[in-house]
């Protein structure tokens, strides 16, 4: 893992925790319209699908488009599945999370 890595971690969290503060920092933000706290609760599961999604979708040579059907696609459809069935998405990511590192410990991944 490259201290650049971990750097861009820390920095997207300082970026996008405004976001996801906003409910701690904002008092009466319950008589926010509907659409908004819509919004703001859709942001974060909008953004792990596009992350989920950069994982499994690929440019392959010759600019072909295409699925990689590896540990990571096996992560997302277990977090989607876990996520659906919990109602929470904590359980979801915890599991893809172990999945990939464990994979990856075992040279799978």
């Amino acid at each position: 893992m490259s201290a650049g890595f971990v750097l861009l971690a820390l920095l997207m969290g300082v970026v996008t925790y405004p976001s996801r503060a906003l409910p701690l920092l904002a008092p009466g933000i319950e008589r926010l319209p509907r659409p908004v706290l819509d919004y703001l609760r859709l942001v974060g599961p909008a953004v792990l699908a596009a992350i989920g999604a950069v994982n499994v979708l690929v440019q392959g040579p010759g600019g072909r488009r295409g699925f990689h059907l590896g540990i990571e696609a096996v992560a997302v459809v277990v977090c989607l599945v876990l996520t659906l069935w919990r109602r929470n998405l904590l359980p979801g990511l915890v599991a893809a999370v172990a999945i990939v590192a464990l994979a990856r410990a075992a040279g799978l991944g």
